[in-house]
């Protein structure tokens, strides 16, 4: 014998029915801890959006953030990328339509990543981007490992494709940024000494004319939230995580 829904249930079933997800493609563990946020506020959007027992389709694949941090520091950035590539490769396999790379530094060798697989890349400085110039941001501050913050392929990003204009700390300062991330944040240690120098390292970005600040790193969030200062914070892990939702929900 059938189940009797009420009108109200069968609303809710054919709404639920009437969307198919696409899979979601996580190339995590650098570090785990922000690819637990991703796994994380990846299930939460897919519920609101979808309601009840709902979550995500995900396929991950999670790397030894030891292999890539050591190759990161000497400059071995064609290593990571074979090493992230093959991963790239193994989600695209397990059935991924399209793929996140959760973390911002090692967007460095997405075009890399690219070549290796026929899945579209959902770019995290895209996302964050286009979040800013819906908000009407023009000039932002910029937070992240040293590597986000010196180098030409995230920031440039933002301003070639986006003509949003990008500060970053004082050197001493990105010094301090960079240290708390691997040293900290990446083992799950979160220090009020230290985010109180991140938030006066914001301070310093707005007093520059930062009309809002990216936190550039996947893990910052760990440390340092809205609630924590009046400038205007963008949370680069939860804007990607929020268009993945959107990207796996379209007709």
């Amino acid at each position: 014998m059938y189940a009797k829904h009420t009108h109200l249930e069968t609303i809710y079933l054919g709404k639920a029915m009437s969307k198919k997800q696409r899979t979601i493609g996580l190339l995590g563990g650098m570090s785990w801890e922000s690819t637990a946020t991703y796994y994380r506020e990846l299930n939460e959007g897919i519920r609101a959006e979808l309601g009840g027992l709902h979550s995500a389709k995900i396929c991950l694949v999670s790397v030894d953030f030891a292999e890539i941090e050591k190759l990161q520091h000497i400059e071995d950035w064609e290593g990571t990328a074979i090493i992230l590539s093959e991963a790239a490769a193994a989600i695209e396999k397990g059935g991924a339509d399209f793929l996140l790379i959760c973390t911002n530094t090692m967007h460095k060798v997405a075009p890399q990543i690219e070549e290796n697989i026929s899945i579209p890349i959902l770019h995290i400085a895209d996302a964050t981007a286009e979040r800013l110039r819906e908000d009407g941001i023009k000039k932002v501050g910029l937070l992240g490992t040293r590597f986000t913050m010196e180098q030409d392929f995230y920031k440039a990003r933002l301003t070639e494709k986006y003509g949003i204009d990008v500060i970053v700390p004082e050197l001493s300062e990105r010094e301090d940024v960079h240290a708390v991330i691997y040293n900290e944040l990446c083992l799950g240690t979160i220090d009020e000494d230290s985010r109180a120098r991140y938030l006066k390292i914001i301070e310093q970005l707005a007093a520059n004319g930062a009309e809002a600040v990216i936190l550039g790193c996947t893990e910052i969030a760990l440390l340092v939230q809205q609630n924590h200062t009046a400038i205007p914070l963008y949370d680069t892990t939860a804007i990607h995580a929020e268009q993945a939702v959107r990207q796996a929900l379209l007709s």
